[in-house]
């Protein structure tokens, strides 16, 4: 049996390991993008074999936001310690969704609407590309000027 001396002390109550503060961070984020994702699904119905505009909106907004918040964090000398674990994994995690553009897309396939289901995917994939590169290029004109 080991002494009390040898046993590791446990934190003590307002202190909170790197990790868990992470977690809490991915958490907290994770709340806002879901709750984001819910609303705009709410506001934005998606009709049989019409175009899921809330998907695509969320979806393209994540990835904007995503790639503003990447370019920003690795080019600051001391960036927030836990800004990419909230915005980055927690929110854009959370908002975005590739599960339900898959099946939206297969949903529409099977309706027998092949063009809104090729076209969502294309324009999903360009649009997405394209809010990610305007993102890296509005955050670093802002540092450089």
């Amino acid at each position: 049996m080991a002494d009390a001396g040898s046993l590791t002390a446990a934190p003590k109550l307002g202190t909170m390991s790197v990790a868990r503060v992470r977690h809490l961070a991915v958490l907290a984020g994770g709340a806002l993008g879901t709750l984001t994702r819910a609303g705009v699904e709410e506001a934005l119905p998606a009709r049989p074999g019409g175009w899921p505009w809330a998907t695509f909106a969320v979806n393209i907004a994540g990835a904007l936001l995503l790639g503003w918040v990447t370019t920003r964090l690795s080019e600051m000398a001391a960036p927030a310690p836990y800004a990419r674990f909230l915005i980055g994994t927690g929110v854009c995690g959370a908002l975005t969704t590739f599960s339900t553009l898959q099946g939206e897309t297969i949903q529409l396939a099977k309706a027998g609407h092949v063009g809104v289901a090729a076209s969502y995917v294309a324009a999903s994939l360009a649009a997405g590309m394209a809010a990610a590169a305007l993102a890296t290029i509005v955050a670093r004109r802002r540092r450089y000027g």
